[in-house]
């Protein structure tokens, strides 16, 4: 049967040409057949040269997310299996690495697979299937995943809003395998953590801040830390590896707070030493300025300010209060490492806001490292905006 055809607008093909995954849909002409949500269709320029094949959606503004720019190349179950196959080779190093048991194995559009995120924790499995694409092809995808790694377990997490874009309802549960527990055991260079697979943040862990978390020791020793937006405390437990005389995690939920407690108690940290504090980061660093408290080392791991492009500028504004206060807590010499996972903030963009802040609090920086996205979560040269995650180590005065 011959697959639908999407023909694009006269001189829309450049991107595809360039190997851009996208398509959106102001870029299409018309389309021949019916195509389903998730189907695989053929796609031309305006003047009927083939130029790629991809799967459709219907509701999003991505309508084509394209796969192969091989006209040989047949999407079918070992299509899938041979990409998956690639994704894990890739990660070998880290498999064969016995201090590490978490890290991403799939990462969607960089690693050939749109919309598909594969995360390992132990011995399970954590995916999300956030297109039609991939949602479509499910059950080959899993299929392969069990044969490939002989997970424990599966455990899908497709809870996040880009679903909804693509008009699928939200899913989470188990799909092969065992239930994890409640708290799963990993270990991240060495360093042992107790992971939320169920309901955490993202699968359940920050896995992108891997090598991020590994360079903060060497600032550390004998340091006072602020670890801001905490979450369970792998910051924190990365600090106290470096020699921290006390850190305090300031972090706006409660049971995430719990975990961070856990953790540190689980890496043979006696607590009693360092500060919890559940609440609003910016209201608790108004706080400590008015108290006159300051830090050695300040630590900003944020939620995604600016899930879309028109966020950015109220994400570059909550951006620059919370850096500014971290220049206003820090001593001088004293170090902030601070990042933003947001895609639609660039790095650009991002180091200017940084910049204002430091130039508001009064203060002088100087940057003394780059902060980005783990290997794991590899950024194709063909897509840029997997680039989401940026960051800077400065050295304050």
């Amino acid at each position: 049967m011959t697959a639908p055809q999407v023909y694009l607008k006269k001189g829309r093909e450049q991107s595809v040409l360039r190997r851009h995954p996208w398509i959106f849909s102001g870029a299409i002409g018309r389309i021949e057949g019916n195509p389903a949500n998730g189907d695989v269709v053929e796609v031309y320029s305006a003047g009927g040269q083939w130029l790629a094949r991809g799967t459709y959606s219907r509701r999003s503004q991505i309508a084509v997310r394209l796969l192969t720019w091989d006209p040989d190349e047949t999407i079918d179950p070992a299509f899938w299996r041979r990409r998956l196959e690639r994704a894990i080779g890739a990660r070998t190093a880290l498999a064969d690495d016995p201090s590490t048991t978490a890290y991403r194995l799939v990462h969607a559009e960089s690693d050939g697979l749109p919309g598909l995120i594969v995360d390992r924790y132990a011995d399970f499995l954590v995916v999300q299937f956030l297109t039609t694409g991939v949602e479509k092809q499910r059950g080959p995808i899993l299929d392969a995943l069990g044969d490939l790694l002989s997970p424990r377990g599966i455990f899908e997490r497709s809870d996040v809003e880009a679903r909804e874009k693509e008009g699928l309802p939200l899913r989470t549960g188990r799909v092969r395998g065992k239930e994890p527990p409640h708290l799963v055991e990993v270990l991240e260079n060495g360093h042992r953590f107790w992971v939320d697979l169920r309901s955490g943040q993202k699968t359940g862990f920050y896995l992108d801040q891997r090598e991020n978390r590994a360079r903060l020791p060497a600032f550390c020793e004998g340091a006072e830390v602020l670890d801001g937006f905490a979450y369970t405390g792998a910051f924190a437990v990365y600090a106290v590896a470096g020699g921290a005389s006390r850190v305090t995690l300031v972090e706006a939920s409660g049971m995430a707070l719990g975990t961070a407690r856990q953790n540190l108690t689980l890496n043979g940290e006696e607590i009693g030493r360092h500060e919890f504090v559940e609440g609003n980061l910016f209201r608790v660093l108004r706080r400590f300025w008015n108290e006159g408290r300051t830090f050695d080392v300040v630590v900003l791991d944020p939620p995604k300010f600016a899930p879309a492009v028109k966020d950015v500028e109220r994400a570059a504004r909550a951006y620059k209060d919370v850096n500014l206060l971290a220049f206003r807590l820090l001593r001088p010499g004293g170090v902030l490492f601070t990042t933003s996972c947001s895609g639609a903030i660039r790095a650009d963009l991002f180091q200017k806001i940084v910049f204002g802040a430091a130039l508001d609090a009064g203060r002088d920086a100087q940057i003394i490292g780059y902060l980005h996205q783990s290997a794991d979560h590899p950024v194709a040269l063909t897509f840029p905006e997997g680039a989401y995650l940026k960051g800077l180590i400065c050295r304050v005065w």
